[in-house]
């Protein structure tokens, strides 16, 4: 027992080595995860203390047994059964399969990334490019939904500056998860995504197994309490108009709500802005009559070294406002979960149309296009005024000098090459038409029709 045993160095080495291994990941591993764990939990403590909604605990779980929670869900294990039969292949394969969609959707949240790096990214993107202005009783709406319901923000969508806006907006009151579609599944951004909570989805996929682990997972993440930010028309408005809304995760949300367990409230969000960035690029494919915007990140990285470029030189103008104005809020419950998702849809979207914001730009836009010729400055405030008269508490403008901010609204129209000066006023610069028309369309239907205004 006590002879000496001569082996070769690299044997002895390779002991070492497995030794090694062996008490990190039974010892010194795990105490190195438990220590972190308990500085973040306590971490998330002192976060919840200034939430108005705390994070809920389905959200802090880790990704892994989600994903394992997911697979093994009842529901979806009969639709791999069905996805079986209806390929004719093995039922593992199909359990594979499932995997693999439940590996694509659900996120893997940090708080950390999210409130340490995410809101504080969005806050600096935000106020670098636009002001900012929340309808005054946005707090009040959040406030009077009970603390045991599950918030639903459903939202119009006007500018993939959206996800930031009402992410930076929402940081008092809780995490939102938004549904993510595939352009922004390219690393890193994807991680970075599925650390901020958003889950991914596919806008085109038509089989019965996907629908079924995407609608689970929503499903449980609203049983579970998660905030969740939604957009229902599906896509970027092309023509600055509301879009008919599609029923997919609304649908998702009212199949799988229980009668007597937690309510699900929707709040309608309507966003609106002075300047929409892509507007060109959504209007070109609404022209061609498809969605492909045909974005490169090189038109991204030219646009932020530009407007570096302009703040270095003292010569930065952000462009306008950008608003956010909650509408009523609708119980799911009070609704009546079993009426028809269609009825739902179309009460959610009526109410984001009544609490639009009136911006200026578009306002302005509004009465430069119903215009026969030129008009003043002052011709223009005046109009622009009369038609809003009544609109006071849903406009931005209200709240300063409004014909100082239309001289200024002015100004930044003419940077944006939509209007011409003359001498006898400013009219609609030709060719800008169809831009015009983009930005009025978003307040149109808050304004009074030609006869009423008669």
């Amino acid at each position: 027992m006590t002879q000496v045993v001569e082996v070769p160095l690299w044997i002895f080495v390779l002991v070492l080595l497995f030794a090694a291994v062996t008490f990190a990941s039974h010892f010194l591993f795990p105490s190195v995860r438990w220590f972190f764990r308990r500085r973040l939990e306590k971490a998330v403590g002192r976060l919840n203390e200034r939430l108005t909604r705390p994070i809920e605990p389905f959200k802090l779980a880790r990704r892994y047994d989600m994903i394992q929670r997911l697979i093994y869900d009842p529901e979806v294990t009969r639709e791999i059964v069905n996805y079986a039969h209806e390929h004719g292949v093995p039922e593992n394969v199909g359990f594979e399969k499932a995997r693999s969609y439940a590996r694509e959707i659900v996120p893997g949240f940090s708080a950390f990334t999210y409130f340490g790096l995410g809101i504080r990214m969005a806050r600096m993107l935000v106020n670098s490019i636009y002001e900012v202005w929340t309808a005054p009783g946005n707090d009040a709406v959040i406030k009077e939904i009970p603390r045991d319901a599950t918030i639903v923000f459903v939202m119009n969508h006007r500018s993939n500056m959206d996800y930031v806006l009402v992410t930076y907006l929402a940081a008092r009151t809780s995490a939102l998860s938004y549904a993510v579609g595939e352009w922004a599944r390219v690393w890193p951004l994807s991680r970075l995504i599925r650390m901020m909570g958003a889950y991914f989805i596919r806008r085109r996929s038509r089989g019965a197994l996907y629908r079924k682990v995407l609608a689970r997972y929503v499903q449980m993440a609203t049983k579970g309490g998660v905030a969740q930010g939604i957009f229902p028309e599906g896509g970027l408005s092309l023509t600055g108009e509301l879009m008919p809304p599609r029923m997919g995760l609304l649908s998702y949300l009212t199949d799988g709500y229980e009668p007597g367990g937690r309510d699900v409230v929707f709040v309608p969000v309507a966003i609106n802005y002075d300047r929409v960035l892509e507007d060109r690029v959504l209007i070109a494919a609404g022209q061609r009559g498809d969605r492909r915007f045909g974005a490169r990140i090189s038109v991204v990285v030219k646009f932020i070294l530009r407007k570096f470029w302009q703040a270095l030189r003292g010569r930065y103008v952000r462009f306008g406002t950008a608003a956010v104005a909650f509408g009523q809020p609708l119980s799911l419950r009070g609704f009546g979960p079993e009426r028809p998702v269609e009825e739902l849809s179309a009460n959610l979207m009526q109410r984001i149309a009544d609490a639009m914001p009136v911006m200026l730009v578009p306002l302005l836009s509004h009465v430069l296009s119903a215009a026969e010729g030129p008009l003043t400055t002052a011709e223009i405030t005046e109009r622009a005024q009369a038609l809003s008269a009544d609109l006071q508490q849903d406009m931005p403008a209200a709240e300063h000098d409004f014909a100082k901010q239309c001289s200024e609204a002015l100004f930044r129209m003419r940077k944006h090459r939509m209007i011409t000066g003359a001498e006898d006023g400013w009219t609609i610069a030709k060719g800008e038409e169809a831009v015009a028309a983009y930005y009025a369309r978003s307040v149109a239907h808050r304004l009074p029709q030609p006869e009423a205004a008669a």
